[in-house]
């Protein structure tokens, strides 16, 4: 079987069925993975390939599946951000400051993936520490988007986002902290997933901002990506903030009328698309979806929400005091970079870091140390929490009325690298439809809805209730057989 048909199974369910067959073994697929790695370098989507270690886990898969005892993932290729540990390999953040620290354990998300005979092929590029919005903040160099390389993925996650998207791997794990999944989604015309908060365990994450980590799934479809969620999700006891609720069979009920008695009841913001930031090509794709809808017997109705403007403000607030905190634990003495030019404690302290981190990280360190100063404490960190409230009650309220709320997921479709460079406004813009449902802690999935006259992937939002993962997968997968 030629390499491109060995990765022409169009769901996992599809792959797995051709396995069973004897059509193709783990190993080819494997092999064809490696293969597309070795060839898209240039997208520098993967920080390092476990080649022969995929491929020796892909021979005891197969061994697995003639003996009728593999699992639930057994065919899938797994690449991992490189913020999620995995016990004995490397884990940077993609930064200077932790290259070539070696993971002392397995994160429990990855350690779910790997019961179920998931492949881990490598660990893949990142904006540093998962703050960006395009990929360009790497210590390692800059992800390029596969549709046009000139161009980001999108960030944090965008080496995850194009591992999929250029076929280097079935599925990615990313992080989506204000966005960081459903943004690089939309860019590269992929389904992606952040979990409501608490849905999935983030034991073995390297923190950014605690109360708002989330670690989602890219995928092509929403079927592979329910399948995932099916495993992953769940209580951890080594998680505290992790939700005891029951996982349900996310891939049983990928139809709307799993969930509904009569077609779901739609809202969309009216801002998302009256802002003056928003691209021509996206808001049409928004109306048409609208419009369509409608046609289809959805009830469709526009809805204020005047919060949103506060809801990039609140983010960058509440996350730049987090990750001040979480980042201090960087220091040159415990773990992690050091510099070799010191004569004191001090010394090491600041010469370690600002030789470490990168620009973008430390600015967000310097805004959130100032957030949490004894004079600003209670006028931004406090103001900003109550804020944080308000938003989430407004969304409560919404989703009594309302099955899903609708926008673009992104304002534009992906920019050129380097067009927002030393514009640190301009490109925090970029999370501004995302970082709503993150400061409520619900559940968004971005899909794919067409793309622009430059041949751009446009995404749409669709937010749900909490706990709702099981109707926003039915949602979507609704609207890929739309597309169709």
């Amino acid at each position: 079987m030629e390499k491109n048909a060995i990765l022409s199974h169009p769901t996992l369910i599809d792959l797995q069925a051709a396995l069973q067959r004897g059509d193709t073994t783990c190993r080819a697929v494997v092999t064809a993975y490696l293969e597309n790695i070795e060839a898209a370098q240039t997208l520098n989507a993967f920080l390092e390939v476990y080649a022969q270690e995929a491929l020796a886990q892909a021979e005891a898969v197969d061994a697995k599946i003639k003996a009728g005892k593999a699992g639930k993932l057994a065919g899938l290729v797994v690449g991992i951000k490189d913020v999620l540990c995995y016990q004995d390999h490397q884990v940077s953040a993609a930064s200077k400051i932790l290259e070539g620290f070696v993971a002392q354990f397995t994160g429990t998300v990855v350690q779910r993936l790997i019961e179920e005979d998931a492949i881990i092929i490598g660990r893949q590029n990142c904006d540093e520490f998962a703050m960006g919005s395009g990929n360009e903040n790497s210590a390692f160099g800059v992800v390029r988007n596969a549709d046009d390389t000139s161009r980001v993925p999108g960030g944090s996650s965008g080496g995850s986002a194009v591992a999929v998207q250029a076929d280097l791997c079935r599925i990615s794990l990313g992080t989506d902290t204000g966005g960081s999944v459903r943004q690089p989604a939309a860019f590269c015309g992929l389904v992606g997933l952040k979990p409501t908060y608490s849905r999935l365990s983030r034991y073995g994450l390297i923190a950014c901002a605690s109360s708002f980590d989330t670690i989602g799934i890219f995928a092509k479809n929403a079927q592979d990506a329910a399948l995932v969620m099916e495993v992953v999700a769940g209580k951890d006891p080594y998680d505290s903030t992790s939700s005891s609720r029951p996982v349900p069979a996310y891939a049983e009920k990928l139809t709307l009328e799993a969930h509904f008695t009569q077609k779901p009841k739609i809202a969309y913001l009216r801002q998302t698309l009256e802002g003056e930031g928003l691209a021509p090509a996206v808001r049409k794709a928004m109306q048409v979806q609208i419009e369509r809808l409608k046609a289809q017997g959805f009830e469709v109705e526009v809805i204020d929400f005047p919060l949103l403007k506060y809801s990039l403000p609140i983010y960058y607030l509440l996350m730049t005091a987090e990750a001040s905190t979480n980042l201090s634990r960087y220091d040159g003495v415990r773990y992690g970079y050091r510099s070799p030019e010191v004569e004191d404690l001090e010394g090491l302290y600041k010469n370690s870091r600002s030789e470490a981190f990168g620009r973008e990280v430390k600015r967000r360190i310097l805004l959130g140390t100032f957030v949490l100063s004894a004079d600003y404490y209670d006028a931004y960190f406090t103001k900003a929490q109550k804020v944080r409230r308000l938003i989430q009650e407004e969304m409560k309220k919404f989703f009594k009325t309302y099955d899903f709320i609708l926008s673009p997921t992104a304002p534009t479709t992906a920019f050129e690298i380097g067009k927002y460079e030393g514009e640190t406004v301009e490109i925090y813009l970029a999370d501004l439809f995302t970082v709503p449902a993150s400061v409520a802690g619900i559940p968004a999935i971005s899909v794919p809805v067409g793309k622009d006259e430059k041949g751009l992937a446009i995404g749409l939002q669709i937010m749900g209730d909490f706990f709702s993962e099981e109707k926003l997968l039915a949602m979507a997968h609704y609207l890929e057989s739309q597309s169709k």
